[in-house]
């Protein structure tokens, strides 16, 4: 990955009582994606809108390109695209004009008619915004972000609303912008995305870091065997007598999770002695297959399994 192109530090954001960004530090490279990914209410939108320089911190250091996105607006805007999630597109605006109106702020611009056909969106040019369809919308506001050569980019679920064609071209255009040297910012609730896509995933709850890494750095600490029994286990009683630290969690429908952060890993050892206390307990394990952990169960193990409020 290249030099940084957004760098925070100790990030502070209160909204009256509410702490909603809690000392957070990351770094985003240039030529690189970096995901942060983090359940509603985490503290991801309050940084990414300070970041953009759409909000003030209230304690910390962020820097975007060098410079301090709110002080240094006007010589960051055009170095920078943005795609809000909600549009940000007058209602009224036909999809052509629009994308014309925002090629004519930059001095080098994508030819609008490259990136209409590029997104599937040429059929649309004469449509207004507010009769386009939601993963249309979508597409627009896409290309409105990178129409101007930006050298970072903010993509805000960027494929939100999306069938699937269109969401593996837009993760191609992503790509090509990694490859063009372009740092990539997304914030993503689709763990696969992140996944497909990410140089470097941040993963924030409560408004605090608590996992950064590539993807295999987050998934490949840790192997996972599952297995399905039709016997409620003593979880508690399997996890003692496994070699190394392992946790065993109970999932509905009879299955059960074994993780290990064992060096030895899930080796014919480990196998041996797990199926050694199920006979010993009267325990038929089916469906027994060893799997790299995803990305998505590294996060739900992260930030937990309940749902959120807001």
């Amino acid at each position: 990955m290249g030099t940084a192109a957004v760098e925070v530090t100790d990030l502070v954001k209160r909204y009256g009582g509410t702490t909603a960004v809690a000392g957070l530090s990351f770094t985003a490279a240039r030529g690189a994606v970096t995901a942060l990914l983090g359940p509603n209410g985490a503290g991801k939108t309050s940084t990414i809108e300070i970041c953009e320089g759409f909000r003030r911190a209230d304690a910390g250091r962020v820097r975007v390109l060098g410079l301090d996105p709110a002080a240094d607006a006007r010589a960051l805007k055009p170095r920078v695209g943005v795609m809000p999630q909600s549009g940000g597109v007058p209602t009224g605006a036909r999809a052509g004009e629009w994308l014309r109106l925002m090629a004519s702020f930059h001095a080098d611009p994508v030819p609008p008619e490259l990136l209409l056909e590029r997104l599937g969106l040429t059929g649309a040019v004469r449509t207004p915004f507010r009769r386009l369809s939601g993963g249309q919308q979508q597409r627009l506001s896409l290309a409105a972000a990178v129409i101007g050569r930006p050298e970072l980019v903010f993509l805000d679920e960027p494929t939100a609303g999306l069938d699937p064609q269109a969401r593996r071209a837009t993760w191609d255009l992503v790509a090509e912008l990694r490859s063009a040297g372009v740092g990539v910012v997304l914030t993503t609730h689709y763990m696969e995305e992140a996944e497909h896509l990410a140089d470097h995933v941040v993963i924030i709850d409560h408004g605090r870091v608590v996992a950064a890494g590539s993807t295999a750095d987050l998934t490949d600490a840790q192997q996972e065997l599952r297995f399905r029994t039709g016997t409620d286990l003593d979880t508690e009683s399997l996890r003692r007598a496994l070699p190394g630290t392992s946790q065993v969690t109970a999932l509905p429908g009879g299955q059960y999770v074994v993780v290990t952060a064992d060096p030895a890993g899930l080796g014919p050892e480990f196998l041996a002695t797990l199926t050694t206390w199920c006979a010993a307990h009267g325990v038929l394990p089916e469906e027994l297959r060893v799997q790299r952990r995803t990305l998505e169960d590294v996060f739900l193990e992260l930030t937990g399994r309940d749902l959120r409020e807001s």
